[in-house]
């Protein structure tokens, strides 16, 4: 396969980056180059800003239907490319074929949601206590929008973050992940094919850097990013004491509980597929289970069979069904973190690490389970590693179930195993994360429902859905009398 040149969509115009040399390969097979070319410079950011600055006044004030006619059509374009950008999403980040197809058709499904913006009530009207006089309140876009995504969903989370800006008629200067260039470009393209005003969205590639000067730049008016909870809370300090709004979709560490009455099966599945769908690079992946001893002997014995049954291989190869790890910094870090696992957990399925053969190419880690102890859990228990490694743990009731769910910093999603209609209400309002699955995997979110957690997985209002013009928008109270 041929490698594709890098370039940066900014004000309108194509552009090669004036920053360093980037090398985006395939994580299956890190000799096949997917894309290559120069990162974005500091005065490549400059330009894009000034862009954005200068297209805000035009694209706010168009009208709202003419905004969402941009979305529908950059829809269309995404989805007559699923297949096409689907491959290539596989190919650039590892996500299986099937994964990655999906994900490709679910942006299109995201656009399509955010363009109904133009036929929903955008403001509400209040009875005033003065005679002749009504109260609106309005919307109004915030302005230039720094948006930084994540590697692991290169287009649909671009798609949540950049559709619902995009509708309510802000200007964006948008850095994807390192890894991901390519599908950052696809989606870039399906926006300019629709229609998109030049400057109204900029995309430049490149570092950490571009970041920090998309952050730090000063005509940034608010900033969306999604990533580890590190990052986010450094981002959201520098931005606060510029009085700047931040949007943190951060870390997760999130637990399945599986209570004595479980459905077994059901739960044995949900939990792998939580867990090592997308080699557990979900923020709302499976890392840590909690079963009941009534049934922790069972579960795990069905759990392992299940995992250690797994086909792991090439993301774009037929029936596999857990693919790499995005790099070799990750494969390092996960790898090192199963090795000290090994000095204080019980391995249920800890296969070795590939040695040789296909699979010793690329950065693939066979998916592992642990059960910890209850004195010293240790890392795999508290630290989000993004890896597929899962830590188990037993628990003697519901209770104390529950309690475990909640033994972490993070608090975005959790699922429940249960056919108790009580200890499933129970967990509703007893389990502290902003996503609770009942008797499904922890890993999923659809577009039209707020999406986000509390704690340390997030700040900031929440994405998807209705909820996402909160963050995009600033309101204004207009007394009206005439």
């Amino acid at each position: 396969m041929t490698a594709t040149t890098l370039r940066h969509l900014v004000d309108g115009e194509w552009i090669e980056g004036g920053g360093e040399r980037l090398t985006d390969v395939n994580p299956s097979r890190p000799s096949d180059i997917v894309a290559e070319g120069t990162g974005a410079s500091s005065a490549d950011v400059d330009r894009a800003f000034r862009a954005a600055r200068a297209a805000f006044d035009g694209w706010r004030r168009a009208p709202a239907r003419e905004r969402a006619g941009v979305l529908l059509r950059a829809a269309d374009v995404i989805a007559a490319h699923r297949d096409q950008w689907g491959r290539e999403l596989a190919r650039e980040e590892g996500k299986t074929l099937l994964e990655g197809t999906a994900e490709v058709a679910h942006a299109a499904n995201i656009l399509r949601y955010h363009a109904q913006e133009a036929e929903r009530a955008s403001g509400e009207v209040y009875e005033s206590p003065t005679p002749g006089e009504r109260i609106l309140v309005v919307r109004r876009p915030v302005g230039v929008i720094g948006a930084i995504t994540p590697f692991n969903f290169p287009i649909s989370i671009p798609a949540w973050k950049l559709a619902p800006a995009l509708v309510w008629g802000n200007t964006i200067v948008w850095k994807p992940a390192t890894t991901v260039p390519l599908l950052a470009v696809r989606f870039a393209e399906a926006l300019e094919q629709a229609g998109l005003p030049r400057g109204v969205l900029n995309l430049v590639n490149g570092t950490a850097a571009v970041g920090e000067a998309i952050v730090s730049h000063a005509d940034v008016d608010a900033v969306t990013f999604t990533g580890s909870t590190r990052v986010g809370r450094l981002i959201a300090a520098q931005l606060a004491a510029r009085g700047i709004p931040f949007q943190g979709e951060l870390g997760g560490k999130n637990a399945s509980l599986v209570l004595a009455d479980a459905e077994l099966d059901l739960a044995v599945e949900q939990v792998a597929i939580g867990a090592f769908r997308a080699a557990g690079q979900k923020c709302t992946a499976t890392s840590r289970v909690v079963v009941d001893d009534a049934v922790a002997d069972e579960f795990l014995a069905r759990l392992a069979e299940r995992t250690s049954g797994m086909v792991v291989g090439d993301a774009l190869a037929d029936g596999v069904e857990v693919g790499p790890v995005v790099d070799g910094m990750a494969r390092g870090r996960v790898a090192a973190a199963i090795g000290r696992a090994h000095t204080y957990a019980r391995p249920v399925v800890a296969p070795d690490l590939y040695r040789e053969g296909p699979l010793a190419e690329g950065y693939f880690i066979p998916p592992s389970i642990f059960e910890l102890s209850h004195d010293d859990p240790g890392e795999l228990w508290r630290e989000e590693l993004f890896g597929p490694v899962v830590g188990v743990r037993r628990a003697s009731s519901a209770a104390e179930g529950f309690a475990l769910v909640n033994d972490s910093e993070y608090g975005l999603s959790a699922a429940v195993f249960t056919t108790d209609l009580g200890r499933a209400l129970a967990a509703i309002d007893d389990i502290r994360v902003g996503v609770v699955h009942i008797n499904s995997a922890s890993a999923g979110a659809d577009l039209h429902v707020p999406f986000g957690g509390n704690r340390g997985s997030g700040l900031g209002p929440k994405e998807q859905g209705a909820v996402a013009r909160d963050f995009f928008t600033e309101t204004a109270t207009v007394y009206l009398k005439g």
